[in-house]
């Protein structure tokens, strides 16, 4: 149990950066991983795309199965044990990369090396975040909770975009050992940063169930599972929405995305605790329904990046804003379970989003699913007002 007097212990900025740059470290292995395994899988050993799937696909299994656990080792060990254990089980995953690099001339031992190291990094992925979320909140106060919970957010989205780009370099400048050696070294370094930075006491013993802590959050994360539709389908079919509609440069799209999003957290990360979640949630999900619709009426590239831009501007805040709220609903001892819950329901929303609207445009096309997730915008606009009316 980390030894401090307090549960929130008056936190700076110097001290959220330093948090922020031990999720940047630990997330880095996430990007590098995106941006090696597949040419692994298939040039190294041999496997088809469908295994490429399986591998990457069983870590956001894994991070989704372990909310809970990792929500309740922040809480009960505090979130600095759960920050620390979260980047062990990252490095961890790195071994096993490369103990599986070792066996390519046993291409099944090797996937099933891969595959362990993947599920290993799912439970680190989620003791990682789930334990800055809460450490970031014990540390600056529940009244910077949208400020923690948007900074953390860049420091993720800005690991996984610069990660991919360095794990392909250092595999094809140097090797793949190298690429898997930085899977082990990165989650290393931001320990020692992490063992630098000041603990938050866990806040006592009395909890809630867990099922009594989803009840209190429902809306709020059902608000977020409705919005990730948009970014679901953006980053899924964009390419394959641009190729139907026989336009250019559709990779340009995700750079707008992120661009936008990073811009928008960048200047109103504060208005969540400022204003309140509710409202910024309200703003924030109207911004994404006209991005959306824009990019269903689109009828020239330039209007769908038109598009795409507001609905990466408007998507930003969603999480944070839906997040201020999500906390305030539990007492401080259960703040870990209730951010591992909430965050639980974005993995969620990821993981059903490709399949069910992959499914709708092999019916109608891929511009009706920018109108569903439009639509799913609105819908948590209704959810969100019907939170505030009390129903």
């Amino acid at each position: 149990m980390e030894q401090v007097k307090t549960t929130e212990v008056g936190g700076t900025v110097s001290h959220l950066l330093m948090l922020c740059t031990i999720v940047f470290l630990g997330f880095l292995t996430l990007g590098i991983s995106l941006g090696t395994l597949p040419d692994f899988v298939t040039s190294g050993l041999g496997f088809s795309s469908l295994m490429v799937g399986v591998v990457i696909g069983v870590q956001s299994a894994a991070t989704l199965a372990t909310r809970h656990y990792s929500g309740t080792v922040s809480d009960m060990r505090g979130s600095k044990r759960a920050v620390m254990t979260g980047l062990a089980f990252c490095a961890g995953a790195g071994v096993f990369y490369l103990v599986a690099g070792a066996f390519v001339a046993h291409p099944v031992s090797s996937l099933l090396l891969l595959i362990v190291g993947r599920l290993i990094l799912g439970l680190g992925e989620s003791l990682l975040i789930t334990g800055a979320l809460s450490w970031g909140i014990g540390l600056m106060g529940t009244h910077y909770s949208g400020k923690v919970m948007a900074w953390n957010g860049i420091s993720m989205y800005g690991a996984l975009a610069f990660g991919a780009p360095v794990g392909m370099w250092l595999a094809s400048a140097l090797s793949m050992e190298w690429a898997f050696a930085s899977v082990v070294a990165l989650p290393l370094i931001a320990m020692i940063v992490a063992g630098r930075l000041q603990g938050v006491a866990p806040a006592g013993n009395v909890r809630m169930p867990f099922y009594k802590v989803v009840k209190s959050i429902w809306r709020q994360g059902s608000g977020l599972a409705l919005a990730t539709m948009g970014f679901g389908v953006i980053a899924s079919f964009i390419t394959l929405y641009f190729a139907q509609q026989q336009w250019a440069n559709a990779s340009l799209s995700l750079t707008i995305f992120g661009v936008s999003y990073i811009l928008a957290r960048l200047c109103f990360s504060h208005l969540p605790d400022k204003h309140g979640g509710r409202i910024i949630a309200f703003y924030s999900l109207l911004v994404e329904a006209a991005g959306l619709t824009c990019i269903w009426m689109a009828t020239s590239p330039q209007m769908a990046f038109a598009g795409v831009a507001l609905t990466g501007f408007g998507f930003s805040l969603v999480f944070p804003a839906f997040g201020v709220e999500a906390v305030k609903q539990v007492a401080p001892q259960n703040r870990g379970v209730a951010l591992g819950g909430y965050v639980a329901f974005f993995d969620l929303a990821l993981g059903v989003t490709g399949p069910v609207t992959g499914w709708l445009a092999g019916f109608y096309g891929f511009t009706v699913i920018y109108l569903v997730a439009a639509l799913a915008a609105v819908s948590a606009i209704l959810l969100n007002q019907s939170a505030k009316a009390g129903k």
